[in-house]
């Protein structure tokens, strides 16, 4: 199984990023697809996740600019970024838990907000 993200680069203040990640090879019953962040110097955190038929849930930093988002039958989870501010700067990776529960982490994709 392998996670594939995409979609990270740089951006100014206020502009908008949409981060992408693919799950690929054989996986069944995708349960919860995330998305973590990790800057330099400080730990991964949570910043948004989806669990098949719920509400997504969002840290409180994020609520409002991003957007968590699936497509099970792409096995794609998507993340709209609105709004970037310098501190969302961040190395941003996917993640995806099954129902047995697996847990699968892709390698991330660096995100950094500047002018």
């Amino acid at each position: 199984v392998q996670l594939q993200a995409s979609g990270g680069g740089l951006v100014q203040p206020g502009g908008s990023l949409r981060l992408s990640c693919v799950v690929s090879g054989s996986i069944s019953g995708i349960y919860i697809m995330g998305w973590h962040r990790q800057a330099p110097g400080k730990q991964r955190e949570l910043v948004a996740s989806i669990r098949s038929g719920e509400s997504p849930n969002y840290a409180d930093s994020v609520k409002g600019r991003f957007t968590i988002s699936r497509d099970n039958a792409k096995k794609t989870t998507y993340l709209q970024m609105n709004s970037l501010k310098p501190e969302d700067t961040a190395v941003y990776y996917c993640n995806v838990v099954t129902y047995r529960p697996d847990d699968y982490w892709g390698r991330g994709t660096q995100v950094t907000v500047s002018s």
